[in-house]
């Protein structure tokens, strides 16, 4: 179930760029609605895809990749 949902976060995530990519396309502004409700498209795909990573133990000590 949580590739399905990773699926369709993606898909979120891939239709807002594409909403925003239409709408300056189209002569949209900054400010134009086709371009916030991309960005809402982008933020609950992004939203959705931080939720569904897997947690970090806290037990386990950091590596030196990590800290970068």
């Amino acid at each position: 179930m949580k590739a399905l949902t990773r699926l369709t976060s993606f898909l979120l995530v891939f239709l807002g760029v594409g909403i925003m990519f239409r709408t300056v396309d189209a002569g949209g502004g900054a400010t134009a609605v086709g371009i916030l409700v991309g960005l809402l498209f982008v933020a609950a795909g992004a939203g959705r895809l931080y939720l569904t990573r897997e947690p970090r133990d806290p037990e386990e000590p950091l590596d030196s990749e990590d800290l970068r």
